[in-house]
Formats: structure tokens, sequence, C-alpha cells
């Protein structure tokens, strides 16, 4: 039930946000396709634990925060190496563990990993990440495990 009333105050705020427009007709529409999407993900059995990890919501926040300040200085060290030219970059590929237990917590490590400027997860097995990176400072941030354990705190 606790997902049910997320799922419907998300998609009405969700709804709110991008309508603009708050006249009787346009909130009644609203509230029809609110109610009409839940309908179907109950019909479709989609609303539960997995599909919407409530207990990420708070910490999740926390996080992007965090990430958000890493990419912009990724994005600011990768300027500075493309200025110096290719002398100073240095591709690396390695291996990295992941030591979340929910595929959710894995994928949003992969996810984190390819969204920070310069690096790629190139594929997932089990726990092993293969990541490419443009510098191997990057991979050394990475095996510090940072963002490992900032990920795994919040599952």
């Amino acid at each position: 039930m606790l997902h049910t009333i997320f799922l419907s105050l998300s998609l009405t705020a969700f709804w709110l946000l991008i309508s603009g427009h708050y006249n009787t007709l346009t909130l009644a529409l609203g509230a029809t396709s609110v109610g009409f999407t839940l309908f179907i993900a109950h019909r479709m059995d989609v609303v539960d634990h997995e599909a919407q990890p409530l207990h990420f919501t708070l910490k999740f926040l926390h996080y992007q925060l965090w990430l958000i300040k890493e990419i912009i200085v990724a994005n600011i060290t990768v300027v500075k190496h493309v200025w110096l030219g290719n002398d100073s970059i240095s591709p690396t590929m390695t291996t990295i563990t992941a030591n979340q237990k929910t595929d959710v917590g894995k994928v949003i490590y992969a996810n984190s990993i390819t969204l920070t400027p310069g690096t790629v997860t190139v594929n997932l097995d089990g726990d092993q990440f293969t990541v490419h990176a443009l510098l191997k400072e990057s991979i050394d941030d990475l095996q510090s495990g940072e963002m490992d354990r900032r990920v795994t705190e919040m599952e």
C-alpha cells in the first residue's frame, strides 16, 4: 500500500510540474490520468519494492548531490587533459569489484561510473565491473572505493 501511495504522489507531482495549468478541467483530467495509470500498474502487478525502492529516497538525494560534484570535477579534469594533448592521457581498462547486494545498487554504481566523464562501465558480470577510463587516476579513484561505499550505504 505504501508503494501505491508513493507512486500516486510521485505521478501527481510530476503531472502538476509538467502541466503548469491549474484550472478545474485540467486538474480533473490529471486526476483521471493518474488514477488510470495506477489502475494499469496494479493490473500489471508492477508496484513493488523493486520497482519503487522507497528506502533510496532520502539517501539517494544526498548521493545525487555528491555525484553532481564529482561529475563537475571530472569534467574539468577531462577538459584540462584534452587541452594538454595526447601525452597527458593514459587510457586504462580494469576490473573493479562491486560491494552492492541488490541489482538496483549495482546498476546505480555502474551508471554512476559511466556518468562521470572520462569513465565508462563496459561490462557487468556478477560483482565484477569492467571499466575503461581516459586517465589512470580515474581508475585509482574508483579503486579507492569512495563511490562504491556511498552507493552501498544507500542500499
